[in-house]
C-alpha cells in the first residue's frame, strides 16, 4: 500500500469578511489547484461577538456548493429558496448555489463561535443547475466509535456508514475525526482523490514524516491509498475532506465560481439587470 504522506501545510492568514467578520481564511485562490476541487476553507474561533456578529448579510452565489460546519455556536440563515432557520453546535448546513442562489448568514453572539466553511467546485456540465440546501442536525450526523478514534460522518460514508449529507455532483467525503491520546487511526483511500485535513485542536503526526502538526492547519497530502494518523498524547481533532479532481479552468470572482471570464461576466451583469436567479 502506498502511504500518504504530507504534501503541504496551510496556516491560513487573518482576514476579514461579510460585514466585518473576522477570520483566517485557509484555502483561497492560490490554492486552487493543488485543493482540486476544494476551492476556499474559511475558519472561526473566537470568544469575542464583536468578531462576527455583523455577520454575512444578503449575497449571491453561483457554479459552487458550501458546507458550513458548526462546532460551536449559533447562527441564524435564510435565503432566497425561503428557507431560514437556525445552525447550532454540532449543525451543518450544505447549499448547493447552482445557477445562482441569494442568501445570509448571520451569526448570533455566544460563549465560543468555532467552526469552517468550505467551498467545494461544481463541475463545468452542473455549474447551472437548480440551487438546493439541506439542514443537517447534528443528531442525523453517525458518530463511529472505535479503539483509537471517535469518527463523526458528516458526508460521503465511512465503513460502510452513510454520513448525514450526500452531494449528488461532488461526492465529497467530510469526517471530524477525534483520535485518542497517542493512538493511531487509518484509513483506506481512493488513491485518484485529493484528501486534506483541517486541525482543529491538539497535536498529530501524518505518518511518513515526522512533522508534529498542531490547531489550525490546513494539511494537503500526496497520492496514495492509505492514510494515516498518530494523536500525541494530548490527542487530536480534525476534519478529513476527500474528492475527487475536476482539473477543469476555474475563472473565481468573489462568491462566483465559473469556468470562463465569459461566464464571469455574464452572472454579474444578471446581478446588476436582477435576472441572476432562475426559475424553474
Amino acid at each position: 500500500m502506498a502511504l500518504r504522506t504530507v504534501q503541504d501545510i496551510i496556516t491560513g492568514r487573518p482576514g476579514m469578511d461579510g460585514a466585518g467578520v473576522k477570520l483566517t481564511r485557509v484555502l483561497s485562490n492560490g490554492t486552487v489547484k493543488a485543493f482540486d476541487p476544494f476551492l476556499m476553507l474559511d475558519a472561526f474561533d473566537s470568544t469575542n461577538p464583536d468578531d462576527y456578529t455583523r455577520g454575512f448579510p444578503m449575497h449571491p452565489h453561483r457554479g459552487i456548493e458550501t458546507l458550513t460546519y458548526l462546532v460551536e455556536g449559533t447562527i441564524e440563515h435564510e435565503d432566497s429558496l425561503g428557507n431560514k432557520g437556525v445552525i447550532h453546535s454540532g449543525c451543518c448546513q450544505w447549499m448547493t448555489a447552482g445557477s445562482g442562489i441569494l442568501h445570509q448568514e448571520m451569526p448570533k453572539a455566544s460563549p465560543h463561535m468555532f467552526g469552517l466553511q468550505l467551498w467545494i467546485n461544481l463541475p463545468r456540465v452542473k455549474k447551472m443547475v437548480s440551487p438546493a440546501y439541506r439542514d443537517i442536525t447534528a443528531s442525523q450526523i453517525p458518530m463511529l466509535c472505535e479503539a483509537s478514534a471517535d469518527i463523526l460522518v458528516v458526508a460521503g460514508a465511512y465503513k460502510g456508514t452513510p454520513g448525514a449529507a450526500k452531494s449528488d455532483y461532488t461526492h465529497i467525503t467530510f469526517l471530524d475525526v477525534t483520535v485518542r491520546p497517542g493512538q493511531t487511526w487509518n484509513l483506506p483511500t481512493d488513491p485518484e482523490k485529493t484528501l486534506f485535513i483541517y486541525t482543529f485542536s491538539g497535536e498529530c503526526r501524518v505518518e511518513g514524516t515526522e512533522q508534529l502538526l498542531g490547531p489550525k492547519r490546513a494539511v494537503l497530502c500526496a497520492n496514495g491509498d492509505s492514510f494515516s494518523v498518530t494523536a500525541s498524547e494530548a490527542g487530536a481533532r480534525f476534519v478529513l475532506a476527500t474528492g475527487k479532481p475536476l482539473r477543469e479552468p476555474v475563472e473565481w470572482g468573489g462568491p462566483i465560481v465559473m469556468n470562463t471570464a465569459e461566464e464571469l461576466r455574464t452572472a454579474f451583469i444578471e446581478l446588476d439587470e436582477g435576472t441572476f436567479i432562475k426559475h424553474a
